[in-house]
C-alpha cells in the first residue's frame, strides 16, 4: 500500500480521524480530497457507509408513531458511541474496521478502483512518516502550489466568465422573487381552456424575501471583488462565507416554510409535497455545507504549505 502517497500535507492518522468529526459529511470530503491514500480514503468511506445508514435508519424510524422517539435517541447514542471510537482508532493509526460497514466500505473502495488490501503495518508506517517522505512530502507540496498558481494563471478568463455569469443569475433572481413571485403557484386547468392561478405563498414569504435579497446582494459583491482582485486564499474565503450564507438562507426558509400546499386538489399531494420539499431544501443546504467543508479544507492545506517553505 503506498498510504504515505498523499494529496493533501495532512499525515494520513490526522486525516483518518478528520474523515469522521462530521460524519458522513466530512467523509464525503476527504473522499473528494484523497484520491491516493488508502488509508485515509477507507476510514473516508467508512464514515459514509456508517454514518450515512444510521443518518437514513434514524430518519425513516421517527416517523413510526410512539416508538420513534425511542429508536431515535437508541440510534443517537449508536452514533455517539461510535463516532469516538471510529475517530480514537483512526488517530491511532489502526484500521479498524466495522463488521457490516467495513465491509461495504471496502468493496465500494473496490469498486472504485481503490480496494487493494490493507495491511496494519503499512497503515502505521504510513501514519508516522520517515525523513525521505517529508522531504517528499516537501517537494509534492511546491509542485501542488505551482499547479495551483499556474491554474490561476491560466483561467482567468474561464473564471471571469463564471464571476460575471453568478452576478447576472443573482440579479435576476433578485427581480424574480421580488416582483414575480406570485407566479410560484397551482395552475388548473378548468374544462373551457382557462386557466386558473391559486397562490401557494403565505405571508411569511414576505419575512423570509429580505434575507434572500441581502444573501444575493452579498453574492453580487462577492463575485465583483474576484473580478477585480482574483486570487486563490480570497476565491475559496468568499466560497466559504457564500456558503454559511447560503446555508442560513435555507435553514431560514424551512424554518418559516412560507407554503400553502392545500390549494393542491389531491390529498395525497397535500402530504407528501411538503415532505418532499424539505427534503430537497435540506439536501441543498448539506450540498453548501459540504462545499464551504471542502473551500476551508483546501485553504488550510494551502496556508499549510506556505508556512512550511
Amino acid at each position: 500500500m503506498s498510504a504515505d502517497s498523499s494529496i493533501t500535507d495532512i499525515k494520513p492518522n490526522v486525516a483518518g480521524l478528520l474523515c469522521y468529526v462530521v460524519g458522513w459529511i466530512t467523509g464525503i470530503v476527504f473522499l473528494v480530497l484523497e484520491q491516493k491514500n488508502k488509508f485515509v480514503r477507507f476510514h473516508a468511506m467508512q464514515s459514509i457507509v456508517t454514518f450515512g445508514m444510521l443518518t437514513i435508519a434514524s430518519a425513516l424510524l421517527s416517523w413510526i408513531p410512539f416508538v420513534g422517539v425511542f429508536f431515535g435517541a437508541v440510534i443517537g447514542i449508536l452514533i455517539f458511541i461510535l463516532w469516538i471510537v471510529l475517530m480514537i482508532k483512526a488517530y491511532q493509526g489502526e484500521l479498524y474496521e466495522l463488521p457490516v460497514a467495513g465491509n461495504i466500505a471496502k468493496g465500494l473502495l473496490l469498486a472504485m478502483g481503490n480496494g487493494d488490501s490493507l495491511a496494519t503495518d503499512d497503515v502505521k508506517k504510513a501514519a508516522e512518516p520517515s525523513e525521505s517522505s517529508t522531504s517528499i512530502s516537501s517537494k509534492k507540496t511546491d509542485e501542488r502550489r505551482e499547479h495551483i498558481d499556474d491554474y490561476f494563471k491560466n483561467s482567468r478568463a474561464a473564471r471571469v466568465a463564471g464571476y460575471s455569469a453568478a452576478i447576472f443569475w443573482s440579479i435576476v433572481l433578485i427581480i424574480f422573487f421580488c416582483f414575480f413571485y406570485h407566479y410560484i403557484a397551482w395552475y388548473q386547468f378548468g374544462p373551457d381552456g382557462g386557466v386558473t392561478r391559486l397562490p401557494m405563498l403565505t405571508n411569511g414569504y414576505f419575512v423570509w424575501l429580505p434575507i434572500l435579497v441581502i444573501a444575493l446582494i452579498l453574492s453580487i459583491a462577492g463575485n465583483i471583488v474576484l473580478i477585480v482582485h482574483d486570487r486563490y486564499w480570497l476565491h475559496q474565503v468568499i466560497k466559504i462565507i457564500l456558503g454559511i450564507i447560503g446555508i442560513i438562507v435555507v435553514a431560514n426558509l424551512i424554518s418559516i416554510f412560507p407554503f400553502n400546499f392545500y390549494v393542491i386538489p389531491n390529498n395525497a399531494a397535500i402530504y407528501f409535497v411538503p415532505v418532499a420539499v424539505k427534503i430537497v431544501l435540506v439536501l441543498i443546504a448539506v450540498g453548501l455545507g459540504v462545499q464551504a467543508l471542502i473551500s476551508f479544507i483546501k485553504l488550510m492545506v494551502n496556508i499549510s504549505s506556505k508556512k512550511s517553505n
